[in-house]
C-alpha cells in the first residue's frame, strides 16, 4: 500500500461515488465551497496502483502557525480491513504532522443502525459498524461518543433518509397525503426552478432564520453552490398565484350554490355532499381574505435547495414564509424533490439531520414521509500533538457550547 497526498479529483470524486459511503460533503466539489479551509485530497493505492482509500482533507489554520484538520464524512474506505485502517490512519497523522496539525477530526458515513421513525423495537447495532469502531480505535482514534444532541457535533449524528421508488404515494401516512390535498386545494404548487430564482430562495430562508433564531447561508452562498455544482444542484420552490385562486374559489362557490339551487328536495345525499363543498370552499376564501388577492405573479413561500452527488440527493437549505404555514408548502416540496430525484438516478434523498430523541418538531415533520432513522458511528479524534492535543480539544469543545 502507498500513501498518496496529490489524488486527482476525478480520481477522488469517483472513488467515492461508488462506495457505500458516499457523500457530498466527500465530494472535491466541496473543497471550493469552504473557502475558509484550505483543502488537499489524500489516498492510498495498492499495489497495483489502484486506489483504496481516500478522503478529502480540510485544513482549517490556527494562531501561532497551528492546523485542524477535518475530513467530513471521511475518509472513505473498507473499515472492516483493519490493515487499511491503520496503514491510512498512521500516514494521515505522519501528513498532518506536516501541517502542525493539532489534531485530525473525522465522521465517517457508517451505518451504526437504521429503523423506521415510530418503530418500537431498536435494533441492535451492525456487526460492520462495531468492527469499524473497534478498527478505528486500534489505529489510534478516539471515539467523541454516540452523541443524541445535534448542537453536539459538526455533522448530524442521526439523519431522516428516504428510500425513493417509483410511485412514493404508496409510502407516505394517510394523514400526511390529506395534507397533501389540502395544500393543492389551496392553490400551493411546487416545482424545480434555475438559479434566477435565488434571491425569492434566499428570502425565505431568512425569514425561516428570524423565526427559530438561527443563521443559515445567504444568497452569495446558494449562489456559489449552484454555480459549483451545476446541473447537480436542485431549486424547488413553492408558490401560489392568491389572485387566480382567489377567482377560481370565488367561482367554485358560485357553481356550488347554483348546483344547490337545481338538486331536488329528494336527493338528500347530494345536498348535503354540495353542502360540505361549500362549507371548505367558504374555509379557504375566508382563508384568502387575509393575503393581497391583486397581485398577478405567484408568490414564493417556501424552498429547498438540494445538491446529488452519487445516489444522493442531499437536502442541504429550506426555508418557508410562517404566513402561509396553513398552505402547507413543505408536504408538496418534499414529495417534488424525490420525484426528481429518482428521475435522476438517486436511490435516497437525505432530508438532513435530526435530534437523537426525535421528539424536536423537525423530526416530526419529516415522520411525514415515513423515512429511515439512520444512526451514525460518530466523530473521532485522532491527536497529532499530544502535548497540545487536550488544550486544543478542550477549547474547540468550548468554542462550539457558545456558539
Amino acid at each position: 500500500m502507498k500513501f498518496n497526498t496529490t489524488v486527482a479529483a476525478s480520481a477522488h470524486d469517483a472513488f467515492v461515488q461508488k462506495s457505500r459511503l458516499n457523500h457530498l460533503l466527500q465530494s472535491s466539489t466541496w473543497a471550493e465551497v469552504k473557502e475558509n479551509w484550505e483543502s488537499q485530497i489524500v489516498g492510498v493505492t495498492d499495489d497495483g496502483g489502484e486506489l483504496i482509500a481516500s478522503a478529502l482533507v480540510l485544513i482549517k489554520k490556527l494562531p501561532l502557525g497551528l492546523t485542524m484538520i477535518y475530513t467530513p464524512r471521511g475518509p472513505i474506505m473498507d473499515y472492516q480491513n483493519a490493515e487499511l485502517v491503520t496503514f491510512f490512519f498512521k500516514a494521515l497523522k505522519d501528513f498532518a504532522k506536516e501541517k502542525r496539525a493539532l489534531f485530525i477530526k473525522i465522521d465517517p458515513a457508517v451505518l451504526y443502525r437504521s429503523s423506521k421513525f415510530g418503530q418500537k423495537e431498536v435494533p441492535e447495532p451492525s456487526l460492520e459498524a462495531l468492527a469499524a469502531i473497534q478498527h478505528i480505535k486500534a489505529a489510534g482514534g478516539q471515539h467523541v461518543g454516540f452523541n443524541r444532541v445535534m448542537s453536539e457535533t459538526i455533522q448530524p449524528r442521526y439523519q431522516a433518509n428516504e428510500p425513493l421508488e417509483q410511485d412514493m404515494t404508496q409510502v407516505y401516512p394517510k394523514h400526511a397525503k390529506r395534507i397533501m390535498k389540502d395544500a393543492i386545494n389551496r392553490g400551493v404548487v411546487g416545482h424545480r426552478v434555475g438559479r434566477e430564482h435565488l434571491q425569492a430562495f434566499s428570502e425565505v430562508v431568512s425569514m425561516t432564520e428570524s423565526r427559530k433564531g438561527v443563521a443559515l447561508r445567504n444568497l452569495d452562498y446558494f449562489e456559489q453552490l449552484m454555480t459549483r455544482y451545476g446541473a447537480d444542484a436542485y431549486l424547488h420552490l413553492a408558490e401560489v398565484n392568491l389572485k387566480a385562486k382567489y377567482a377560481d374559489l370565488q367561482a367554485q362557490l358560485a357553481q356550488i350554490d347554483q348546483d344547490i339551487a337545481a338538486t331536488p328536495e329528494n336527493q338528500k345525499k347530494r345536498f348535503n355532499r354540495l353542502n360540505d363543498q361549500k362549507k371548505s370552499t367558504q374555509k379557504y376564501l375566508k382563508e384568502f381574505a387575509d393575503y393581497d388577492t391583486t397581485k398577478d405573479e405567484p408568490t414564493v413561500i417556501a424552498g429547498i435547495l438540494s445538491i446529488k452527488f452519487g445516489e444522493t440527493m442531499e437536502m442541504l437549505y429550506a426555508g418557508m414564509n410562517d404566513d402561509f404555514k396553513k398552505f402547507y408548502p413543505q408536504y408538496l416540496l418534499y414529495p417534488k424533490v424525490f420525484e426528481d430525484a429518482f428521475a435522476a438516478g438517486a436511490k435516497w434523498a437525505n432530508m438532513g439531520g435530526v435530534e437523537g430523541d426525535l421528539e424536536d418538531g423537525l423530526s416530526k415533520f419529516k415522520s411525514n414521509f415515513n423515512p429511515d432513522i439512520q444512526e451514525l458511528i460518530g466523530e473521532f479524534n485522532l491527536p497529532v500533538n499530544s502535548l497540545l492535543y487536550q488544550f486544543s480539544n478542550f477549547a474547540y469543545k468550548l468554542r462550539k457550547k457558545m456558539r
